[in-house]
């Protein structure tokens, strides 16, 4: 088998056999198959797509090329939960515990943020004491004795993935659908996950910008999903202004908490009952997503959601007592208010460009190499559709330096007001399923 004639092959629109996408998926990884031809091979598959047997075969060699989180001593069905990223995403750190209490088996595998915030891992280390370096059956007792526990992902994890998406990086071939897909499913079906539920983003702060992109990724990964015999749907969820208020690590640890109490923010604990509500469903814990959603509304009515969250917390050596004495987690020295300039209406947050405020805070990192400081980030207080008076409170400015004025540039910038009042926007935009 020779790599020019499965590049001429895709070039001229032909289906690549299981086979031919093992050879080079195999021979990428090792070494034997150079970026230049692998470069090809992408700028092919962006002009010419691949088929449905095609997506799934290339998902599942580059899982077979690494590592694979064994999970069957796990007792149930394990649902995993994907977002495809946002803003304020603070949903695992609520579902986590919020499907636990109700029997769900959640044995995540997580990973550290590039981007505004950090991912679940850095945000969870905003509890003293807290560690993802547990091993695998301490891992698998874990999820058996509490039904949550997260590690940190294995270095050997779809190894193939993660070189050829440093490969697309860099080759003007990360915007394809085919390739994104199978990215994403690749990761999620080597940590061994029964069932998955995608959260697709869509909106100014999403990958995916406009609806119908995010429809056509969702329906990608949901085919993928379900043909390699994981039983997968997607919500697509709005993410045109940040999600809830809270935007940084600690913050947003708080709002987590906040939320299991039955006090977080309503687009917040709305996107939780609506993915948590088909983990349930698809870990046969409920018949219907309305029975579901009942049974964690419960979890949260009396109390066990939380506690759930603090036995997850202290099982993996994180100081419990900050779910009731949340001044414990990280402090930042300042706050600053952003005051309205004039009365109006909230048009428009723009997602990504508030995410970027919040990084030049140090919420986020802006390579590898950067240091989070868990304790900053920003709290809106108005939302898309609310008035506003001249001098009332934007956003508060959570700082560790006293000099915000580029922060505050960049919000006034990218929260927009106008005299006419606007409706929030839709929050879930529709589900995918077979």
């Amino acid at each position: 088998m020779r790599m020019v004639d499965i590049i001429e092959k895709k070039r001229d629109g032909i289906e690549l056999t299981k086979e031919e996408i093992q050879f080079f998926v195999n021979g990428y990884t090792d070494g034997s198959i150079p970026d230049y031809q692998v470069s090809a091979l992408t700028m092919a598959i962006f002009f010419k797509g691949m088929t449905e047997n095609e997506r799934a075969d290339l998902t599942m060699a580059m899982v077979e090329s690494g590592d694979q989180i064994d999970l069957k001593k796990i007792e149930g069905i394990k649902v995993d939960k994907h977002s495809t990223g946002g803003v304020g995403d603070t949903t695992t750190l609520v579902l986590g515990p919020l499907v636990a209490a109700v029997g769900v088996p959640v044995a995540k595998m997580s990973g550290r943020g590039l981007g505004h915030t950090g991912g679940t891992i850095d945000k969870l280390e905003a509890v003293e004491g807290f560690h993802v370096e547990i091993e695998n059956e301490e891992f698998i007792k874990l999820v058996n004795e509490n039904k949550i526990a997260v590690i940190g992902q294995s270095g050997n994890l779809t190894p193939a993935d993660k070189k050829l998406y440093a490969l697309r990086d860099v080759t003007a071939t990360v915007d394809s659908i085919p390739l994104i897909a199978s990215s994403i499913m690749s990761k999620k079906i080597a940590a061994g996950a029964d069932a998955i539920v995608l959260d697709v983003k869509t909106g100014a702060g999403a990958f995916m910008k406009t609806l119908e992109d995010s429809k056509e990724l969702a329906s990608a990964m949901v085919r993928i999903g379900n043909n390699v015999g994981r039983n997968t749907m997607a919500v697509i969820s709005d993410m045109s202004q940040p999600l809830g208020f809270a935007i940084g690590n600690a913050l947003e640890v708080k709002e987590a908490i906040d939320t299991l109490k039955g006090e977080g923010p309503e687009d917040l604990t709305e996107l939780c009952l609506t993915l948590g509500s088909h983990m349930v469903v698809l870990a046969k814990k409920a018949a219907s997503a309305e029975e579901a959603r009942e049974k964690l509304q419960q979890v949260i009515n009396d109390g066990s959601a939380l506690e759930t969250f603090k036995t997850f917390l202290s099982s993996q050596g994180g100081d419990a007592t900050v779910v009731d004495q949340p001044e414990k987690l990280p402090q930042a020295k300042y706050q600053f208010e952003l005051e309205a300039k004039e009365n109006g209406y909230v048009s428009e947050i723009v997602a990504d460009e508030i995410g970027t405020a919040a990084m030049l805070l140090g919420a986020g990192r802006a390579t590898k190499e950067s240091t989070i400081d868990l304790a900053v980030g920003l709290m809106l207080r108005k939302k898309i559709g609310d008035e506003v008076k001249k001098g009332d409170s934007l956003v508060t400015i959570y700082s560790n330096f006293e000099d915000v004025s580029e922060v505050k540039e960049k919000l006034y910038t990218n929260i927009v007001l106008t005299s006419e009042k606007v409706n929030a926007p839709v929050l879930i935009h529709g589900e995918i399923t077979n």
